[in-house]
């Protein structure tokens, strides 16, 4: 540990002088930031702010001035760079005080503080264009030079105590001062600024239900004090809780015993698809699962039904899992699946009958639409959490800021008796949040997004361009192939592409990112019935189906083909496209959301030649199946086929030995020192010259092909083949 570093028990002094010394003073609000940020004992995703007041250039007089950098708008502390933050005019910020005295409107959640946040952006230094966050003025308005505003579990059990004032006296005495909850925005920003004033000692404020502010004039300083603050309050938690019965009495004890893993992932794989489909009736929704011993301690206990039904209280939290979570009182040891289904069905009712008399009872006139009323966190004793959200990122952080709920009831009712939020109170900040902060600065949704396309065959050729088109579009991508090495190296090409998101950490299948790598064997019925159970565990469900694995096998010197060659063919081209058919209809079944099948056949279906007998025969099959499998699976699945010509570039069933081969055949030059690249340009160039296009046929022309065919460009095409072929079979007939 480095010299002059603090110790502390529950959080950790992370900071290195020597670093920081070699950073600009911005440089050492990001480096602050980000090792706040990196600590979910700290601040949770997305959470929290930092500034700091520096002497800046200005660029219109030259001359030296004062400006406030802050952590703008939808930035992240962990991840945060310069660019995610504001830079403000420190002296305008102040002035706007004045401009707000004058409104005779001003006033808690009135129209003249509502209109002070569209007027920070008035006080920009330097044409930063990075928003400012609503918590401004609370760092503006503070007299540190450095101000860190946080949200760890333990300030917030104690802002969210009944007691909140006491407790925070007895914890901190003169050092913290309190504030009641109120919204943040200007009016918070000023009651700061007059507790500041008035108590020259405090160095910090609890914010009732919200979490807590702490500055000083060295950012060194500042960073450690908020330590500091986090580690007296978790101090005294946990002095209390092991006290009052640690993990034993959590809760009021266990109700409910946890099921084993085997019968855990059965439940699991058993409801998520049909969760899945319930809550996405209006927009659909991507599943996290959680089932750790912390987790389960809480839904298995005797007050997670109370605690569940008062709410979350951090008005971060509620942002994600709405007010209130959905606790379903199911009985693992003694009800059965049937059970825990007309359970959720008759919860999923009421909590949505609930939220829209909360919406109407608290509604205001100029309120915005109702969100989707759908709960976005599920609690069932026995199994866990699933978290619901937008995309894969999305319901992670959902299920961490549960987590991080959990934890301050757990605190609270430790030291004294959680409560939550007032419901007006809960639906004025979620409301306003969404609408001021959130839904103007969103990006329009991709046009795959929250889909989830399961690619059989993704590990090369067709099936990786595949997976790397459709991610390209939003979709959430299962890479699936025989060899598991192939699969996840696409994966990774994807979310070292587009991101792994962000979300709570831990181990295991639910807890990946947009694009997961498996290996199946799509001949072996149970191979296929294991990788689609996995994807329900992954993201709640799929809608999507490409199959793109196909194998070639030549006739024999005697131009004849063997019988377990004819055999291997047809149960890769079609029998494997028919087992992962059936199989994943039974989850588009329970799921019950349209979907999108998309299986591979071949331009050489329709044309008769010599040396691949048993590979365009199983190809016509293919075809046929197409057709057969959109009869079979209307209304609920679209199923169309994509037939290729010969595509040798990235294709698995073109390793080198077969390039040559084909290059002997037509009597192409080549040389046996010839690297494989140069091999396969050749031999592609020659299919090429057999169609009207005279251009290789790639991989990606084929992707494109199935990105159209699972998107609602095509939504009323189904037992159809699309052939992007350049026009071979037309070639062949002229």
């Amino acid at each position: 540990m480095p010299v002059g570093h603090t110790v502390f028990r529950y959080v950790e002094d992370l900071w290195d002088e020597n670093k920081a010394a070699a950073l600009d003073p911005v440089g050492r609000l990001i480096y602050r930031s980000n090792l706040l940020g990196s600590d979910q004992r700290i601040t949770n995703t997305g959470g929290g702010n930092t500034s700091s007041k520096l002497i800046e250039i200005d660029p219109l007089t030259g001359d030296e001035t004062e400006v406030l950098w802050v952590k703008g708008s939808g930035g992240d502390l962990r991840t945060s760079k310069r660019e995610n933050f504001a830079s403000l005019y420190q002296r305008k910020l102040l002035a706007l005080q004045s401009l707000y005295a004058s409104r005779p409107d001003k006033g808690l959640k009135s129209a003249a503080e509502d209109d002070m946040v569209a007027m920070y952006a008035h006080t920009t230094f330097n044409l930063n264009p990075r928003a400012s966050s609503i918590d401004t003025p609370l760092h503006a308005f503070l007299p540190g030079r450095h101000v860190d505003h946080m949200h760890p579990n333990a300030i917030i059990a104690i802002a969210a105590s009944r007691n909140c004032e006491r407790l925070t006296q007895e914890i901190f005495g003169g050092e913290m001062a309190y504030v009641p909850w109120m919204r943040p925005g200007f009016e918070l920003g000023l009651a700061m600024q007059r507790i500041a004033a008035e108590n020259p000692g405090v160095r910090a404020i609890m914010m009732g239900q919200h979490g807590f502010i702490s500055w000083a004039d060295d950012d060194r300083e500042c960073y450690v004090r908020t330590l500091e603050f986090i580690e007296r309050a978790s101090e005294f938690i946990e002095t209390r809780y092991a006290e009052n019965g640690g993990d034993e009495a959590a809760f009021g004890g266990a109700k409910y015993r946890t099921l084993d893993d085997t019968r855990r992932r059965e439940v699991f794989v058993a409801i998520l698809p049909w969760l899945r489909g319930r809550v996405s009736q209006q927009r659909r929704f991507i599943g996290t699962v959680q089932d750790d011993a912390r987790i389960l301690r809480f839904v298995n206990s005797h007050d997670a039904p109370r605690l569940a039904e008062l709410g979350t209280s951090c008005p971060d939290h509620f942002l994600r899992t709405k007010i209130k979570p959905l606790y379903v009182d199911w009985n693992p040891q003694a009800e059965d699946l049937a059970n825990l289904k007309e359970k959720l069905s008759a919860g999923l009712e009421k909590y949505r009958a609930d939220y829209a008399a909360y919406y109407e009872r608290c509604r205001h006139p100029n309120s915005p639409a109702m969100r989707d009323p759908n709960p976005t966190v599920i609690l069932i004793p026995g199994l866990g959490m699933i978290a619901w959200g937008k995309d894969k990122s999305e319901s992670r952080v959902t299920a961490e800021f549960y987590n991080c709920a959990v934890e301050v009831m757990r605190g609270a009712e430790a030291i004294d008796e959680y409560i939550a939020l007032p419901q007006q109170e809960a639906f004025d900040i979620e409301y306003w949040l969404l609408e001021e902060a959130k839904l103007q600065r969103m990006p329009a949704e991709k046009e795959l997004a929250r889909r989830i396309a399961v690619i059989v065959g993704a590990g090369s050729g067709i099936g990786r361009e595949t997976a790397l088109r459709l991610a390209k579009d939003g979709a959430h991508v299962v890479c699936a192939d025989r060899d598991g090495d192939a699969a996840c190296a696409t994966a990774k090409e994807i979310t070292d592409r587009h991101g792994l998101g962000i979300g709570v950490a831990g181990t295991g299948i639910s807890n990946c990112g947009p694009a997961i790598g498996l290996a199946a064997d799509l001949t072996d019925r149970a191979s296929v019935r294991r990788l689609l159970d996995d994807v329900a565990l992954a993201y709640g469900g799929f809608d999507f189906v490409c199959v793109t694995a196909g194998i070639f096998v030549p006739s024999d010197t005697s131009g004849r083909i063997p019988d377990e060659a004819w055999a291997r063919t047809f149960n890769i081209n079609v029998t494997g496209s028919w087992l992962v058919a059936d199989e994943a209809a039974k989850t588009w079944r329970e799921q019950g959301l349209p979907g999108s099948l998309v299986l591979t056949t071949s331009a050489n279906a329709v044309v008769a030649k010599r040396g691949s007998l048993a590979y365009d025969t199983s190809k016509a099959a293919a075809n046929h199946l197409v057709r057969e499998l959109a009869v079979e699976l209307a209304p609920l699945v679209r199923v169309n086929g994509v037939a290729p010509a010969t595509v040798v570039q990235g294709s698995a069933m073109f390793p080198r030995d077969r390039v040559i081969g084909s290059l002997a055949k037509y009597g192409i030059p080549y040389s046996d020192d010839e690297s494989t690249e140069s091999l396969v340009a050749k031999l592609a160039q020659f299919y090429a010259e057999r169609t009207l296009t005279k251009s290789p046929i790639t991989p990606a022309d084929q992707a494109e092909a199935y990105f159209l065919l699972v998107s609602e460009r095509l939504s009323k095409t189904t037992g159809q083949i699309l052939t992007v072929d350049g026009g071979l079979h037309e070639a062949f007939l002229r």
